[in-house]
């Protein structure tokens, strides 16, 4: 299950563009708390904390203890806004979640063992087709990552969903059909042959080029 990072926020008591943009402006990153049948509560976080927050992996499937002026609940972060030029966090949704809250999320798939692997110690490339799978779960129950065991697949093996054990009560969000997350190909580059050079034909052309140097000498 992914650890559980604690946050600290500060309530801010208006909303709309112009309050964003003066929370801003003192230097906080605007953000609002919905859900659980509650009126959305919007609040003020630091960008430092938001930076070490997103520095590490899996940002959307964190759940949060959101502390808001000593009122701590559990959120999950939604949505990012970022600006279009300098990717600066510009205001963030927080959804309110219990332990039993049932969410659709994506959890990053990790590969391992790709030294155990013949198909890749021999040339082969692996084609992560899904970087992360979107799956269904209890917010209190958030797999950490997938792990994938490369060790022993060769080239034209592929890796399936039903090859990921999944945790209790996670399930894929799609059920229809056994969907592949990565394959081992061959090689797409083609050796590069070495030019054969004809020894005696290159020994001709040098003779030839030395008489043309003779008669050249011979003109002046």
């Amino acid at each position: 299950m992914a650890d559980t990072v604690m946050f600290m926020a500060e309530s801010r008591a208006q909303v709309g563009k112009g309050a964003a943009r003066a929370t801003r402006r003192i230097g906080k990153v605007p953000a609002v708390i919905y859900g659980a049948n509650k009126d959305p509560e919007p609040i003020a976080i630091t960008p430092a904390q938001l930076r070490a927050a997103l520095a590490q992996p899996g940002f959307f499937a964190t759940l949060f203890d959101m502390d808001v002026d000593g009122n701590k609940q559990q959120v999950l972060c939604r949505e990012l806004q970022v600006h279009p030029v300098t990717d600066v966090p510009m205001h963030l949704d927080f959804l309110r979640v219990t332990e039993r809250t049932r969410i659709n999320l994506e959890i990053q798939v990790n590969f391992i063992n790709e030294e155990e692997s013949p198909g890749l110690t021999g040339g082969g490339v692996l084609n992560i087709v899904r970087h992360a799978v979107e799956v269904i779960c209890r917010a209190g129950a958030i797999p950490e990552e997938f792990v994938v065991d490369l060790t022993g697949l060769d080239v034209g093996d592929s890796v399936h969903i039903s090859d990921i054990t999944l945790p209790d009560g996670v399930r894929p969000t799609i059920t229809d059909r056994d969907f592949t997350i990565a394959t081992i190909a061959a090689p797409t580059v083609a050796p590069i042959e070495e030019d054969v050079v004809d020894e005696d034909a290159a020994e001709g052309e040098a003779a030839d080029g030395d008489d043309d140097d003779s008669a050249e000498d011979g003109e002046d």
